[in-house]
Formats: structure tokens, C-alpha cells, sequence
């Protein structure tokens, strides 16, 4: 496999996009069913990593320029307007302009708020046809399916980096995809390796 450096920047780019466009074609929501289902269970798990947050550990940062766990919080529940946004839905969030609250309950409380806001607009202003209609997104046209299947994914790939951090601080990481370390632990097995 190449590396950027050996193919070239550009020539990365365009390959990378070019199939970041055709995963846009395939990867998408075709029944508001289903995204509900998967939106009722990724916001249980994204809410057990937000309520394991402590006022302390919202300043953990891997290095000192990166970003802190209550940056990459408020960076995924505000997402959820600013997305939801851009593909039509008027999706709340308290205190939604402001920088990220200094109490973790305050973030949690927010996310709920503002998960259930756009799972509710999803319900009740689309359909399973709706979901092939395209929006402008990030100066490009993504179908709204896609765009909830982006959503959902940038949720994750966040939540991923808030376990390092939560694991740099200190704190109990609650199993997401599968058991932790400490839910091993309280069922008396050993965690698996």
C-alpha cells in the first residue's frame, strides 16, 4: 500500500474523496425504521459515555493542543443541530451558541435534549421516500439517508476518542459495543485480551 507521501498528496485526495463519494451512493438509511432503531440505541450508548463524565475530566486533553473531553462532547451534541440543520430539521438544543458547559450533567442533559429533538423531526417531517432527496452538506449534495448514516458515524468516531480520554483521566469506561475492563470486573470474569 502507498503512502501519501510516495503517491502524493493530491493523488490521495482525489482517491480518497472519489470513494468517499461512492460509499455516499451506497451507505445510507432507506426506512426511517431503521434509523430509529439504530438512533434509539447509539443515543443509550453515546448518553452511558456522557453520564460517566465528571466536571473534572471535561479538561482532558491527549496533548496540550488537542481536544479536551468537553470539547469533543459539545462538538457531537451540537453536530446534531448543525447537520440536522443543513438536511432540514429544526432540531433543539439548549444553550446550543455557547461555549461547551463546565458541568458534564449540563452536557449530558443537552445531548439528550437535542438526540430526541432530531430523532422527533426525523419521525414527523420525513418519510422513507424523503430519505433519497438530496441536501447541501459541507458543499457537497448528500441524500438525507446518508447524511443520518454520517451523522451516526461521526457520533461514534467521537465517542471513540472520549474512551482514550476517559481512560487517560481515570475514569470507568462503560462498555458500548461490548463489555469493558470494569463490567468484566463486576461480573467476575477476566477482561478479554
Amino acid at each position: 500500500m502507498e503512502r501519501c507521501g510516495e503517491k502524493g498528496e493530491e493523488a490521495w485526495k482525489n482517491d480518497h474523496w472519489g470513494a468517499q463519494k461512492l460509499i455516499r451512493r451506497k451507505i445510507m438509511y432507506r426506512t426511517i425504521e431503521d434509523f430509529t432503531e439504530d438512533w434509539r440505541q447509539e443515543t443509550s450508548s453515546t448518553l452511558r459515555i456522557f453520564r460517566s463524565l465528571t466536571d473534572a475530566s471535561l479538561t482532558q486533553r491527549v496533548t496540550g493542543e488537542g481536544r479536551s473531553l468537553g470539547f469533543l462532547a459539545w462538538h457531537i451534541t451540537k453536530s446534531l443541530r448543525e447537520m440536522g440543520g443543513k438536511a432540514g430539521l429544526h432540531v433543539t438544543i439548549p444553550a446550543g451558541d455557547l461555549p461547551a458547559p463546565a458541568s458534564a450533567a449540563d452536557i449530558a442533559s443537552a445531548y439528550l435534549s437535542a438526540a430526541r429533538s432530531l430523532g422527533d423531526e426525523v419521525q414527523s417531517q420525513w418519510s422513507d421516500s424523503s430519505l433519497d432527496e438530496e441536501v447541501e452538506m459541507f458543499g457537497e449534495k448528500w441524500k438525507r439517508g446518508y447524511t443520518l448514516a454520517a451523522l451516526l458515524r461521526h457520533q461514534t468516531h467521537h465517542r471513540g476518542q472520549m474512551t482514550v480520554l476517559m481512560r487517560q483521566a481515570g475514569l470507568p469506561v462503560p462498555g458500548v459495543c461490548g463489555p469493558s475492563k470494569e463490567e468484566w470486573a463486576r461480573w467476575g470474569m477476566p477482561a478479554k485480551e
